[in-house]
């Protein structure tokens, strides 16, 4: 056993901050960039953010943000969604109102009607309503 190494020992790096909000019903989720509502989760009622959120679970009801939505692949919303910007990969039955961008992505199913400036619809997806893109001036 040596005791007088010439090697030097490198401190740990300091851990990296987790940032964690509350939703409306008390539960936290911790995330370094967004929001998540996993696979396996239903909400009934509001959701509401100001980010990113990432949806791959269940909505029955409106969602209303300032930020950035995306709805999984496994996800099933019911209810309208007000958003900065939505892209949808999953299933959602009803309105969308994005104030930047809306994206159907191959494999979604929207029943429902869209309002956006700019609209982005994949051959693959399944849309069922009709779209209002009023671009902003």
């Amino acid at each position: 056993m040596n005791m007088f190494s010439t090697r030097k020992s490198e401190p740990p790096p300091p851990p990296a901050p987790a940032r964690e909000t509350q939703s409306t019903n008390g539960a936290s989720v911790s995330s370094a960039g967004g929001g998540l509502l996993s696979r396996g989760v239903s909400i009934k009622g509001t959701v509401k953010f100001s980010n990113e959120l990432l949806i791959d679970g269940e909505v029955e009801g409106e969602i209303d943000s300032s930020g950035s939505l995306t709805i999984g692949e496994h996800a099933s919303i019911k209810g309208e969604i007000k958003s900065k910007s939505v892209k949808v990969r999953g299933t959602v039955e009803g309105d969308i109102f994005a104030t930047e961008r809306c994206e159907l992505q191959a494999g979604c199913t929207l029943k429902g009607d869209i309002e956006a400036p700019r609209l982005v619809v994949d051959e693959n997806a399944t849309f069922l309503g009709s779209a209002k893109v009023t671009p902003k001036n």
